[in-house]
């Protein structure tokens, strides 16, 4: 049986598209309830079956680092989008890092599931800062050059910062890190 031209190209964006699915439906459910959470939730959020999961990914490992990656990568594509959608630079800078947040408290429990394979975590990590911190520097050049940031602030420094901010609210109930985030961006204004 012939299905005719382009059907396959099709499936493969199907299945790509598919997967994505699943992959934005598996960090909807850590952010809500951690990397343990049972993957029956995360079938559910996605509107699959579980085996079609398993189908994908193996493993609970599989999933997160596949999760940590399309993350990662959603992150780093935001950037210039978010630069030239908004009203400015530092409205930019702060979606960006709004959702750099998402993805931080979406990684929480990678470094235990990948405990037994440092290897494998410091490839991802690497990765993680190869993606995002050129994206990071380009909006605070931006922000700077427009003149709605003060100069100096260095990518490395600030993703570090919030990220030391993020770290303990998975624990703490009381802790928002989006107030205290949200409070150092509204910090990074240039105050003339």
């Amino acid at each position: 049986m012939n299905d005719g031209p382009g059907t396959g190209e099709s499936r493969r964006k199907d299945a790509r598209r598919n997967k994505e699915t699943l992959l934005d439906a598996a960090a909807k459910v850590f952010v809500a309830k951690g990397v343990d959470a049972p993957v029956r939730d995360i079938a559910a959020e996605a509107g699959v079956g579980v085996g079609t999961i398993y189908r994908h990914f193996p493993t609970r490992a599989d999933l997160i680092i596949a999760v940590y990656r399309h993350q990662v990568e959603a992150c780093a594509e935001a950037g210039p989008a978010l630069l030239a959608s908004s009203p400015g630079p530092h409205a930019a800078l702060a979606r960006w890092i709004d959702r750099f947040v998402d993805f931080l408290v979406t990684k929480h429990g990678l470094a235990g599931v990948l405990q037994s394979d440092n290897t494998g975590f410091e490839t991802l990590h690497t990765y993680f800062l190869d993606r995002l911190m050129p994206v990071c520097a380009e909006l605070l050049d931006a922000a700077t050059a427009a003149g709605e940031i003060r100069p100096g602030i260095q990518p490395y420094e600030l993703m570090r910062g919030v990220g030391n901010l993020c770290v303990g609210a998975e624990t703490d109930a009381r802790y928002d890190p989006r107030r205290l985030v949200e409070l150092l961006i509204a910090g990074l204004r240039r105050v003339d």
